[in-house]
């Protein structure tokens, strides 16, 4: 594709920057990934503040965080204008809900698309709760799904039904779809307080902040589990060398054995089946867990 070729509403620029130098892999190729995806990322995308995380000069120069709708942001991207109390005005978060904002999106070198817990329509009530699981090293991977396996076990017993996915680096997030009415300290203590059950029964889980870092140890964080916190959106690339994804996968391939380097760039299909599909249709509401 030519440069200045374009591409629905957007004009594509610098096509032929190499974004993953490790693979020579360029900004088409962002660009061609995320319109192959946008059946299946678009759904968790466009009733949600998007925080982009931007590489202009590819995953192995710094990249860098944003909120605010860049200067030239084109006037049929919708935004949603939020007060930051900690930057003290106004943020335009993007809103991505359509293919051409997500081929915009990734002409920007945006490679990590961040998604908030809540949708639009009620920012302050999470529909999305969240355990993020953290290995330590020397833990990596192969620990994460041992203690991911428990989580949905206990989660199980509780009799909720979970998803999974892999963060598209050395961890995983297990999800629980929300009913409405659920504020974000709730969610928060409800993660803690299950992590606290799990690392009862378990001397490789850690539920404490203090804990974060133990060597060896996986740590379910339920901190991420707060208004306008964000994790890494279903189907988004992430900066590693090798143009991993974060991949929703299913429970029984979890259980028989995946490596999360095999989801990237390159392999990932859109006609593969979305282990996340009924996702939104799933909806729960939480029991009461005592610590």
């Amino acid at each position: 594709m030519p440069e200045g070729k374009k591409l629905g509403r957007v004009v594509l620029t610098n096509t032929s920057r190499v974004m993953y130098p490790e693979l020579n892999l360029t900004k088409l190729d962002v660009v061609e990934y995320y319109l192959r995806i946008a059946p299946h990322i678009l759904r968790h995308l466009g009733n949600r503040a998007l925080v982009l995380q931007r590489f202009p000069d590819g995953v192995s120069a710094p990249g860098f965080y944003e909120k605010d709708a860049p200067g030239g942001t084109p006037a049929w991207v919708h935004l949603y204008r939020h007060h930051s109390v900690s930057a003290r005005r106004d943020l335009h978060y993007i809103v991505c809900d359509s293919p051409d904002t997500l081929i915009w999106l990734a002409n920007l070198a945006a490679i990590e698309l961040n998604i908030p817990l809540a949708r639009l329509d009620d920012p302050e009530s999470p529909d999305l709760l969240l355990f993020d699981i953290d290995p330590e090293p020397p833990a990596g991977f192969r620990e994460g799904v041992t203690v991911a396996l428990a989580l949905r076990e206990m989660l199980a017993d509780l009799g909720l039904v979970s998803f999974v996915k892999t963060s598209g680096k050395k961890g995983l997030h297990v999800v629980i779809p929300l009913a409405g009415g659920y504020r974000f300290s709730h969610t928060r203590n409800f993660v803690h307080a299950v992590g606290s059950l799990l690392a009862r029964e378990s001397p490789l889980v850690v539920s404490e902040l203090s804990q974060t870092h133990d060597p060896g140890k996986v740590f379910i964080d339920y901190l991420q589990n707060s208004a306008w916190k964000t994790m890494i959106a279903p189907y988004s690339l992430r900066a590693t060398g090798t143009a991993t994804v974060s991949a929703p996968v299913s429970w029984e391939d979890l259980s028989r054995g995946i490596d999360p380097g095999d989801f990237t760039l390159q392999t990932f299909r859109a006609e593969d089946a979305d282990p996340w599909m009924d996702l939104y249709t799933s909806t729960q509401r939480l029991p009461e867990v005592g610590k």
